[in-house]
C-alpha cells in the first residue's frame, strides 16, 4: 500500500475511492510476477455444516430511512430524558458536558460505528459475527444478557407510561389535587395544595405512594406485583412482540413514529418550561460547572456508561439493525446523524428538566436545587407531569401527548434489544418461526418484569440498571473493540472496512479502537471497581440479598466469556492446548460476507492487500 494511505484525514476517511465492481485479477497477478511468489487465492468456503443460515436469504430493510429512523430511536430513548440530566448533574453540571464529549468523540462514536460495520459486513448477530475471532463468541452471549437485563425493566417504565396515559384522560389530572388517600391525613389543608411544611410535591407523593405504593426498604422482601401496573405491563409487552414479529419488515415501520414524534413533544415542553417562574435558575444550575470533578475518575465511568446506555452500544442491537443492510449502504453518514441527534437531544433534554426543576425549587421554597431533583425514574414521572399540571391551556392534552411520547421512546430501545436476542436464535436455527421465538422471548420477559411492578420495583430497576444495563455493557463494550483489534487484527478490519465502504479509514479510527478504548476503558474500570462505593436508592443503601442478586446478574453475563472461550479452543484443530488457543484467535474459514460473489471478490482484495502491521509497515519505512 502506497505511503499516502496513512495519512490522516479530518474527516475520519480519506477520499480514494474503491469501485467494487472493478476485476482484481489483473492487480494479482502484477502482484504475483512482481513479488515472484506462487500466492494461492483461496476460493470462497463452501457452508459450514453447523451453519444452515448461510443458504437462507436474510431479510433486509425496505428502505435506507428505515434503517436510520430505527437507530435514531433506538439510540434516541428514555436514557436521554430521565438518565442524562441527572447523571450530568451529580458529575459537576456543566463540567460534565466536557467528559461527555470527549467520550462520545473518542469512545462512544468509534464503538458505535465498528458495531456498525461488524454488523454489515457479516450481516450476522452478535454472536456470528464473531467468527471472525472465534474466542471471543462468548462476549456475544455476554451482549444478550445485557440486553434482556435492560428489556426487562425498560418494559416496566412503558408499562407506567401507559397508565399515566390512561389516567391522563380525566376531567382533572390525579397528580394536581391533593387527596388524603395517598398524600396521608392531615397533609392536605385544600383539595389543591399540600401542607406547607411538607417538602413532597403532588406528584411526587402521587408516584410513590398512590402509583408505585413504594417500600421505604426491601428488607422484608419487595412485596407482590400491582395489578394494575401488570396489566399495563402485558399491554406493553404485547405491542413489543407486534412491532418485532416480523423482523425489521415490522419494526421499521414503526420506527417512522418512534424516531419524529417525540421531538414534537419536547418542543411544546421547552417552551412551557422556561417561562416557568425559576427556571433561570434551573437551567443555571444544571450548566453551571464544578470543574474539580473533572478529575474524579467516577466521572469518567459515569460518562461512558451513559454514553454506551444513550447510543445503545454493548447490547447487540446495532449489530443486529446493520446486519440487515445492503452490503454497500453508507454507514459512515448514519454513525455521524446518530450520535449527532443522539447528544443534541440529550441536552435538549436537560435543560428542559432543569428548567421544571428550577419551578420546583421556587414552588417549595427549596434554598437548592439539590433539594429537588431526583434520579431514576421519578424524574420523568414527577418533574414532567408537575409541570404539565401548571398548563393554562387544557393540561390533559399535553399530559396524553407527553407520556405517548414517554412510550415510543421507550419502544425505540425495547424492540431493538428484543429484536437482537431474537436475531441470535434465528441465525442459529433458520428454519424456526420467528412468531416462535418471538413469543418466547416476550413471555419469559413479562415473567421477569413482574418484579419491578411491586412496591420495591424502583429499587429492583436502579439495581438492575446498575449491574446489568451499566457495568456489564461497559465490559462487553471494552471486550468488542479488543477481540476486534487485537485478536482479529485492526488492519484487517481496517482492510475490510475498505473493501466495503470503497474508503480507507483513517488514523483516527486506528488509534481508537487500537489504543485508547481499551487502555482507557480499562484503566477506569479498574479505578471504579477499586473505588465504588455502596449502591443505595434514594439514598437508602441495599440489603445484602440485593447486592448478591446485582453480581448474579452481571456474573451471568460475565461468565459467557469464558465458557464461549473453551467451547471455541476444544472445537478447534491442534495437536497441542497452545495450538488450538490459537486456531481459536483465527477467523473461521466460513467468515466473510454472506454473499458468495462478495466473499468472491473479498478474497480477491485481501490477497491484494497491504496486511503488514503497523510495526512491519515502520520497520519497512526506517530500512532496517
Amino acid at each position: 500500500m502506497a505511503s499516502n494511505d496513512m495519512e490522516m484525514k479530518a474527516g475520519g476517511v480519506d477520499n480514494r475511492a474503491f469501485d467494487p465492481s472493478e476485476d482484481f485479477k489483473d492487480d494479482l497477478e502484477r502482484k504475483k510476477s512482481q513479488t515472484n511468489s506462487s500466492t494461492v487465492v483461496p476460493s470462497a468456503p463452501e457452508n459450514s455444516p453447523d451453519d444452515p443460515d448461510d443458504t437462507v436469504d436474510r431479510m433486509t430493510w425496505d428502505n435506507q430511512w428505515e434503517f436510520l429512523f430505527s437507530c435514531i430511536s433506538m439510540s434516541v430513548g428514555l436514557g436521554n430524558v430521565w438518565r442524562f440530566p441527572v447523571t450530568a448533574y451529580e458529575n459537576g453540571g456543566g463540567a460534565f458536558i466536557i467528559p461527555y464529549f470527549i467520550v462520545l468523540l473518542f469512545i462512544g462514536r468509534p464503538i458505535y460505528f465498528l458495531e456498525l460495520c461488524l454488523g454489515q459486513f457479516a450481516s450476522y448477530s452478535q454472536v456470528k459475527v464473531w467468527k471472525c475471532a472465534p474466542i471471543f463468541k462468548g462476549v456475544g452471549f455476554g451482549t444478550m444478557v445485557a440486553a434482556l437485563s435492560v428489556l426487562t425493566y425498560y418494559c416496566s417504565i412503558l408499562a407506567l407510561a401507559v397508565y399515566y396515559f390512561i389516567l391522563s384522560f380525566r376531567k382533572d389530572l390525579p397528580w394536581a389535587h391533593c387527596d388524603e388517600d395517598w398524600a396521608g391525613k392531615g397533609n392536605c389543608f385544600n383539595k389543591t395544595t399540600l401542607n406547607p411544611n411538607i417538602s413532597s410535591t403532588l406528584p411526587d407523593l402521587f408516584f410513590s405512594k398512590e402509583i408505585l405504593r413504594e417500600y421505604d426498604n426491601i428488607d422484608d422482601g419487595i412485596g407482590p406485583p400491582d395489578w394494575r401496573l401488570t396489566l399495563c405491563l402485558l399491554f406493553s409487552w404485547c405491542f413489543i412482540f407486534f412491532s418485532i414479529v416480523k423482523g425489521v419488515k415490522s419494526s421499521g415501520k414503526v420506527a417512522y413514529f418512534t424516531a419524529l414524534f417525540p421531538y414534537l413533544v419536547l418542543l411544546v415542553l421547552l417552551i412551557r418550561g422556561v417561562t416557568l417562574p425559576g427556571a433561570g435558575d434551573g437551567i443555571e444550575a444544571f450548566f453551571k460547572p464544578d470543574w474539580s470533578k473533572l478529575l474524579e475518575p467516577a466521572v469518567w465511568y459515569a460518562a461512558v456508561t451513559q454514553c454506551f446506555f444513550s447510543l445503545n452500544t454493548g447490547t447487540g442491537s446495532i449489530i443486529m439493525f446493520a446486519s440487515y443492510n445492503p452490503f454497500r449502504h453508507n454507514i459512515y453518514r448514519d454513525s455521524i446523524v446518530v450520535s449527532l441527534m443522539d447528544t443534541f437531544t440529550s441536552i435538549l433534554a436537560g435543560i428542559i428538566t432543569f428548567a421544571i426543576l428550577g419551578n420546583l425549587k421556587y414552588e417549595l421554597g427549596a434554598e437548592s436545587i439539590d433539594d429537588v431533583v431526583q434520579g431514576g425514574t421519578s424524574l420523568a414521572f414527577v418533574a414532567y407531569p408537575d409541570a404539565i399540571a401548571k398548563m393554562d391551556w387544557v393540561p390533559q392534552l399535553l399530559a396524553v401527548l407527553f407520556f405517548m411520547m414517554l412510550f415510543t421512546l421507550g419502544v425505540g430501545s425495547a424492540t431493538a434489544d428484543a429484536g437482537a436476542i431474537a436475531s441470535i436464535f434465528c441465525d442459529r436455527y433458520p428454519n424456526i418461526k420467528r412468531w416462535h421465538v418471538t413469543g418466547a422471548i416476550c413471555v419469559f420477559g413479562a415473567s421477569v418484569g413482574l418484579i419491578y411492578v411491586t412496591p420495591g420495583g424502583q429499587w429492583m430497576t436502579d439495581l438492575v440498571d446498575f449491574f446489568g444495563g451499566g457495568f456489564v455493557i461497559y465490559v462487553m463494550s471494552t471486550l468488542e473493540v479488543i477481540g476486534v483489534a487485537w485478536c482479529y487484527g485492526l488492519y484487517n478490519f481496517i482492510n475490510d472496512m475498505e473493501f466495503m465502504t470503497g474508503k480507507r479509514l483513517s488514523y483516527y479510527w486506528k488509534i481508537c479502537w487500537g489504543i485508547l478504548i481499551p487502555i482507557f476503558l480499562t484503566v477506569i474500570l479498574l479505578y471504579s471497581l477499586i473505588k465504588e462505593g455502596n449502591l443505595t436508592h434514594n439514598d437508602m443503601p441495599y440489603p445484602t440479598i440485593a447486592i448478591v442478586f446485582g453480581w448474579l446478574i452481571a456474573t451471568t453475563a460475565l461468565i459467557t466469556i469464558p465458557i464461549g472461550a473453551t467451547f471455541a479452543v476444544l472445537r478447534s484443530k491442534g495437536a497441542t492446548i497452545t495450538d488450538k488457543i490459537i486456531e481459536a484467535t483465527k477467523p473461521k474459514h466460513d467468515w466473510g460476507p454472506r454473499s458468495k460473489k462478495e466473499k468472491r471478490d473479498w478474497i480477491i482484495f485481501k490477497n491484494n492487500a497491504d496486511q503488514r502491521t503497523f510495526f512491519q509497515r515502520l520497520r519497512d519505512r526506517s530500512g532496517l
